[in-house]
């Protein structure tokens, strides 16, 4: 092998993870190779985060320009022209795309290899470029950072008809009549209320007996609420008994429920039933590292796998499969690789949004969870409608409500259904990091009229569970 193929480190695949941890390790003298099959950023930037919310934030002004009469504004008829949404979703990814381009250019001494890696040993793989030829590396560490993709169910009949999923469905260029939509979590909600407010009729299908299974069931409740006033039609607790193609080119879904079988009509069907992680390409039988039952990579708290010298980041190691995740795995292996050594996952906190409108945000544990686990907690609720600057915004859809241990008084876990819940849910998570009494921010002067100001009525309104 020529030397030009050694390095100090490969790295597998350059989403957000990857190309944040670039910087730190051409900063410190290593010369880097990173290997990525299709496009800089990862699924968030490409396929994921940054397409989705652009085209969420466009679909929030078509039901703002709907609603205008209720702020007195005339507006007229409201249409949107997805061509157009389509438009500034590309250039936005592109900005993105131009930022992890510009971060590996900047940080020197790192080969930016496009094409397809698999493992030859524990310390060498092998590239098949996207322009022809295989290129042989080798390091003596090797990150992998290829993340997932989104899963295919067993449903009878699917394969005999066209579908979408969070991938493709980004590239419609025509407004869905009606969007039938399998799955009622973050990736079916988003896209059925995004398409639900460009126009479509939407239709979602669970079977689970609520929406977010993981979230609490007041909480499942109200996002439901919010969906079906938004014209969505919710079809819980049912099965899928078959898929086929219909006449005009509709597809048909016939459901179980406990009614007995109900057939559903759409133009266009979205498969939102979760991922699975891009590893078999990997050859990670060759470099013996080993993976859970469904593929994801298994590491430890330093996001070591149990081959020496390996390791995984990004959702392909599984666990909370967010972006701020990804970002917090660089930072940790950016401290181990060539900082104090000190980093890992402990203890770490993991907020997450799901951006429906009103959004969705949790942190810490639930009500549900510190029920189960007897803890001895108060939960202090609070109306969307009794918050002041939700009332000026006209935005008064859901509440909040947090989790507080009764002896030492710290906030445990929150969810928040409302307008930027997300940012809301942030002052409590830095809180919580703080070890701040509940208290605080109970008694803290916010200025008014804020949302954070909410966080006094909040904490007023504790309660025993």
């Amino acid at each position: 092998m020529a030397d030009d193929r050694i390095y100090d480190a490969i790295l597998i695949g350059a989403a957000r993870g990857t190309v944040k941890l670039v910087p730190a390790l051409a900063g410190a003298g290593w010369r880097v190779a990173l290997v990525e099959r299709k496009h800089l950023g990862g699924t968030c930037v490409n396929e994921g985060c940054m397409p989705t919310k652009t085209m969420v934030a466009s679909a929030r002004v078509a039901y703002l320009a709907g609603r205008a009469g209720d702020y007195g504004v005339d507006t007229g008829p409201v249409s949107v022209d997805l061509g157009k949404v389509q438009q500034r979703k590309r250039a936005v990814v592109e900005t993105f795309t131009r930022k992890a381009q510009g971060m590996i250019d900047m940080a020197g001494g790192v080969d930016l290899i496009m094409g397809e890696a698999s493992f030859t040993s524990p310390t060498s793989v092998e590239v098949r470029m996207n322009d022809g030829g295989v290129a042989p590396l080798s390091a003596g560490r090797i990150l992998i950072d290829t993340g997932a993709r989104p899963v295919t169910p067993s449903v009878p009949g699917l394969d005999s008809v066209p579908f979408l999923d969070s991938t493709s469905i980004l590239g419609l260029d025509e407004i869905p009549e009606h969007l039938l939509v399998l799955g009622g979590s973050y990736i079916g909600l988003e896209f059925g209320q995004m398409f639900r407010r460009f126009g479509s009729r939407v239709t979602v299908l669970q079977r689970g007996p609520q929406l977010m299974s993981r979230e609490d069931p007041d909480v499942a409740a109200a996002i439901a609420d919010i969906m079906r006033e938004d014209g969505i039609a919710l079809h819980l607790g049912v099965e899928i008994a078959n898929v086929a193609k219909a006449f005009d080119s509709q597809i048909e879904i016939t459901i179980e429920n406990g009614a007995g079988e109900e057939r559903l009509l759409g133009s266009h069907l979205l498969v939102a039933a979760g991922r699975v992680p891009n590893t078999e390409h990997l050859n990670l039988t060759a470099a013996g590292v080993d993976t859970d039952e469904r593929g994801y990579i298994k590491v430890n708290d330093r996001l070591e796998t149990n081959v020496p010298g390996i390791f995984a980041l990004g959702d392909v190691k599984g666990g909370p499969a967010f972006t701020h995740i990804s970002n917090d795995d660089s930072r940790i292996m950016a401290r181990n690789l060539v900082g104090d050594g000190q980093g890992s996952t402990t203890g770490r906190p993991v907020p997450y949004t799901m951006f429906t409108d009103p959004e969705l945000a949790r942190i810490g544990i639930s009500e549900t969870a510190a029920r189960a686990d007897g803890l001895d907690v108060k939960v202090a609720r609070l109306p969307m409608q009794h918050v002041d600057r939700a009332l000026e915004m006209g935005e008064t859809r859901g509440f909040m409500k947090a989790i507080v241990d009764t002896d030492t008084k710290q906030i445990l876990g929150a969810s928040i259904l409302g307008i930027q819940a997300g940012e809301i849910m942030t002052i409590l998570q830095v809180a919580m990091m703080g070890e701040l009494p509940y208290t605080t921010l109970r008694d803290a002067v916010f200025s008014h009229p804020t949302l954070a100001e909410s966080l006094n009525d909040l904490f007023m309104n504790l309660e025993e569970v």
